[in-house]
Order: structure tokens, then sequence, then C-alpha cells
């Protein structure tokens, strides 16, 4: 299936133009892991690269021109600006990079914050943001990785992943928002009662 009409190389040559390099770096990253997990866990890898990729393609937005979309914004995510370009690249990605895939585009949408019943490849994409080689620090990453190693299960990642973002945030005094610690307890809830 054709997901954009522009190659891969097209959408780097574009996406480098509108980053600057360590958030380019983080995307080629972030890239190389969504297909690493797409083939661990039998799922698109086109697609995966181009989610990937395309990820943080609103991450150097002004606060100004990210604003021009904040009907999109979950309340939530208006108490923080950076979980603005999650919505934002949504957008940018289909107008701007011709995604045609809904999955795609959802995966971008909500690889900051997290949704409730996320498919399984919204779930590769937002663990590939976070653990991704070439710019995430390894004690962080590992912790993530070290889950999905020994489990191979997505909802332990993802669990492990949400427990250390949300410490993180109340370590350093900053808003977490309310849909992101809903999915945490979703997290919690769907892992204890598979056990």
């Amino acid at each position: 299936m054709i997901y954009t009409k522009f190659s891969i190389e097209e959408l780097k040559d574009k996406l480098h133009n509108c980053l600057n390099e360590e958030r380019y770096i983080h995307s080629l990253g972030v890239m190389e892991m969504s297909v690493k997990l797409a083939k661990e866990y039998n799922l698109d890898e086109e697609k995966a690269m181009l989610a990937g990729l395309l990820h943080d393609c609103a991450k150097c937005f002004s606060k100004t021109e990210l604003l021009k979309y904040s009907d999109l914004f979950e309340d939530c995510e208006k108490l923080t600006v950076k979980t603005w370009h999650a919505p934002v690249g949504a957008i940018i990605a289909k107008s701007d990079y011709d995604i045609n895939d809904d999955e795609i585009l959802s995966a971008i949408r909500w690889h900051t914050i997290g949704k409730n019943n996320m498919s399984d490849f919204e779930k590769i994409i937002f663990l590939a943001d976070k653990i991704e080689h070439r710019t995430r620090e390894i004690e962080f990453r590992e912790k993530i990785e070290s889950v999905l190693n020994t489990s191979h299960n997505l909802d332990l990642a993802l669990l492990k992943s949400f427990k250390i973002t949300i410490k993180s945030l109340l370590k350093r005094n900053l808003p977490i928002c309310y849909q992101t610690v809903d999915v945490y307890n979703s997290l919690l809830e769907k892992v204890n009662d598979s056990i």
C-alpha cells in the first residue's frame, strides 16, 4: 500500500529542513526503533518507518504556530507546551507530508500523552519515542527495554514508561495530564487482570 506520494529520502529532506539537528537525529532514531519493534511484533514496517520518522514533525514549531491549532488539544494538553506538537504533528503529517493512513496519523497524535485502548501499532511508536538509541539516555531506555525483552508484552513496557514519566514529572514539579494518569490506571488494571 502507498501511504504517501513522497519517497523516504524526500521525507527525510523535508523533515531535516523543519527540525533542529538534535530533533532530526532523534526522529531518525525513532524511525529505526519503530521498524525494529514492528518486525518483532509482526506489524507493518513501512508504516512504522513513516510514523517514527514523522512523529515530531511539528516539534520545532513556535508556540504561536502551535497555538493556531489549539482547538485540537485535549484540555489537559493545554497545561504544557511540550505536548502540543503531537496533535499538530498529525495534521502536518497529513497536509505537508501527504500521509494518508489513519493509524500512522493516530500514532503521531497520541505519542506524548497516550490514550486508552491504543493499538499495538500506536504502542510501538509511543515506545520507540522513549527508547530510541540515538538520543535517549541509556538508564531510562534500558528500564523499558528490559521489560520488553523479558516479557515481550507491550502493555507492561508502556506501564513502565508511564511510571517513569509520571515520577519524573512529579520530581520536577511539572503538570501531569489527567489523560496520562487515566491511561496509566487502565494499563495497571489490564496488566493485573492478566496475571
